[in-house]
């Protein structure tokens, strides 16, 4: 069994999280049940991915949850760009929000990367 807490993408994607969740406090109530709840539900499910993926004990099953935290790390990219062009994301702290989104991405996929080799 792996230890979800030893890996840098997870103490990541967890950042992600909280990001998200204060990010999506600023939008219009008529998204709650829209927008803000897909971003909150993609961000949420990156971490508990890899979460679940870390208590399996076969090297494919791992991976799997790894590649599904992945999806749900893109899908919660092409929301946080799509909320930018909506005019729901304006201030300074976004660009930050990205930044730790998009070096999510880059980690997960070499941790994906190498497991793969294995």
């Amino acid at each position: 069994m792996r230890d979800h807490t030893r890996l840098k993408v997870f103490a990541l994607a967890d950042e992600v999280v909280l990001q998200i969740y204060q990010a999506t406090r600023q939008f219009p109530e008529q998204e709650k049940y829209g927008l803000v709840s897909q971003m909150r539900r993609a961000a949420v499910s990156v971490p508990s991915n890899m979460v679940e993926g870390c208590s399996r004990e076969s090297r494919i099953e791992y991976i799997r949850f790894l590649e599904i935290a992945f999806g749900s790390l893109k899908e919660l990219h092409y929301q946080f760009d799509l909320s930018k062009r909506l005019g729901y994301l304006i201030d300074d702290n976004s660009d930050d929000c990205e930044a730790k989104i998009i070096e999510t991405e880059k980690v997960l996929s070499a941790l994906l990367r190498s497991k793969r080799k294995t």
